[in-house]
């Protein structure tokens, strides 16, 4: 290893030490934020829109661990940079040491919830730590030696005791050469060695911290069941009987009814989901309303409350994916909260047209206010599936809007309601994805899997179909790639809102099948064949699949 490549390696280390070293921190203290998420979140959010589609087009949901793959590469290549303009310069290589300070300062500040005092003293000495040790790396490997001022002769190959110094190093030391003053130099074995160990101290911190933390993955188990009560007692609580069993279906693969919390499906624009103390937090609604008004926690939940079974769906799920789930939420209708800022069907205008959620973390989505008041249940939800929201699902309070994608009204981590023009573009609006969003009727199968190879005879194929606030009426399937249809065994409707499960026994002969699925909505639509791309709108087309029944 040359002398360049040995202090691209020390930079690196310094780097890896000090980020170990935050994340320790934010792992104990979590006001103390992670400071390479923190830059990971400032790149999401300047990268421009069009460039962001692609990436979630191209990457899908592996789009998050490429980004954070390359922000670490990233980083440790502008560090190991620092390490060699090191050896020409200490001041330059100084100045790039602060600039990343300032860099991780400005994108720490830009969290939503921190203890300042703590965050600077953090990635200072965090910084300071591995600059300080990246230099000591690279004065102890005697990188910088000197060469010959102008004019001075270089020290003769075959000087008295020069073969000693090369070729008899005491221990783990040597000694310097003859036209060096800095005394002694760690061998580079040793410097392998002591790199590599500082190395192992940095990722364990890191790995320390992330596991304190939640790694980024917070638990999405309940916290606990939901606490309400109110100015009217308990009857203003409105609760759902148990799904009756003619709502499933029992076959083999088929999802159950309601997704446990654990298993519920996460997207987020968000790489460490906001801790807010809710004795702190508040809601308010604001904009064009005639009454400005903010609710505590406790506020909301001495409203009265509803249950609702909803069925959520991501605008980026693929034609048979899995970004679609069904949930018992918990809340208060968003037009009662409304009703309270003064805001009715018939007062809706121009300036208050549009319905802004806004988290926590900045991120916002918009839709037309009148579907707020249009007999739906849009809730502002503090609880899934009986209990507390989990935190990766927005603790303590998102929005839960049935019929329209969540990229334009699934708020997690809510803190704001504004009422605005149609003008305003909320976040994905911005990144060039429609504005209304409905979700499209869709099917999927789910108890065949494609490439599967069966064995003849009574083989039922099910799955689920959803059309929010529509319903499903009718399910086909095809086992001849749509040259004929056979109407599915249909589960009980459980609500309008949700997915409904179906089945066709099929009796499969031997050969190769293909087969598909389509559903036909409350209001008479059948979903359409054609195959579209989710972006900008939403994926279309009929989940395929092809299997060898032998």
């Amino acid at each position: 290893m040359n002398r360049k490549m040995r202090a691209f390696a020390a930079g690196a280390v310094g780097a890896i030490l000090a980020f170990g070293l935050a994340e320790l921190v934010h792992g104990i203290y979590d006001l103390v934020p992670s400071v390479f998420l923190a830059i990971a979140q400032r790149i999401i959010e300047l990268t421009p829109g069009g460039f962001a589609t692609q990436a979630i087009e191209t990457l899908g949901t592996a789009d998050i661990p490429v980004l954070i793959a390359s922000t670490v590469v990233g980083s440790l290549v502008v560090a190991g940079l620092l390490g060699v303009l090191s050896l020409r310069s200490r001041l330059a290589a100084l100045l790039g040491v602060v600039g990343l300070g300032a860099i991780a300062l400005v994108a720490a500040f830009t969290e939503p919830f921190i203890a300042p005092i703590p965050a600077i003293l953090t990635i200072l000495g965090a910084l300071g730590l591995g600059a300080w040790f990246a230099d000591y790396l690279v004065r102890m490997s005697d990188l910088r030696a000197e060469t010959p001022a102008k004019g001075e002769a270089a020290p003769a190959q075959d000087a008295p005791g020069a073969g000693e110094t090369r070729d008899a190093p005491i221990m783990n030391v040597r000694h310097r050469e003859a036209h060096s003053t800095r005394g002694i130099a760690v061998p580079r074995k040793n410097f392998l060695a002591l790199g590599g160990a500082a190395a192992v101290v940095g990722l364990t911190a890191a790995g320390t911290g992330r596991a304190l933390s939640g790694g980024g993955g917070e638990e999405t188990a309940a916290a606990g069941p939901i606490q309400v009560g109110g100015k009217g007692g308990a009857a203003l609580h409105e609760t759902l009987p148990p799904p009756p069993a003619a709502a499933s279906i029992d076959v083999p693969g088929m999802p159950p009814l309601m997704t446990p919390n654990d298993e519920f499906y996460l997207i987020d624009t968000v790489l460490s989901s906001p801790r807010i103390n809710v004795d702190r937090w508040k809601l308010n609604v604001k904009g064009a309303v005639e009454n400005p008004v903010s609710f505590t926690y406790k506020d909301l939940l001495d409203m009265p409350t509803r249950e609702s079974d909803v069925t959520l769906s991501c605008v980026s799920n693929e034609v048979g994916g899995g970004l679609v789930s069904n949930a018992r939420w918990t809340g208060v209708l968003l037009s009662d909260v409304l009703k309270e800022a003064g805001v009715s069907r018939e007062n809706i205008g121009r300036a208050s047209e549009q319905l802004i959620g806004r988290s926590a973390d900045g991120w916002t989505g918009g839709f037309k206010t009148e579907i707020a008041l249009d007999g739906r249940d849009a809730l502002v939800a503090f609880g899934m599936n009986d209990s507390e929201l989990p935190v990766k699902h927005g603790y303590p309070v998102r929005l839960v809007v049935p019929g329209i994608y969540g990229y334009v009204s699934a708020t997690k981590w809510l803190t704001e309601i504004e009422l605005t023009d149609w003008d305003y573009d909320a976040y994905w609006i911005q990144r060039t994805w429609t504005k209304e969003g409905p979700v499209k009727t869709q099917s999927r199968i789910d108890t065949v899997k494609d490439g599967d190879r069966p064995q003849a005879g009574r083989i039922p194929i099910g799955g689920v179909a959803w059309a929010p606030h529509k319903g499903i009426d009718k399910v086909e399937v095809s086992t001849d790639d749509g040259e004929t249809w056979n109407e599915a065994r249909l589960a009980a409707q459980l609500d309008p809102d949700t997915w409904r499960q179906y089945v066709y026994d099929w009796d499969a002969e031997p050969g190769e099948h293909t087969i598909k699925v389509r559903a036909t909505d409350g209001e008479g639509e059948t979903q359409t064949e054609e195959p579209t791309p989710p972006h900008p709108s939403g994926a279309t087309g009929y989940h395929t699949i092809r299997v060898t029944v032998a």
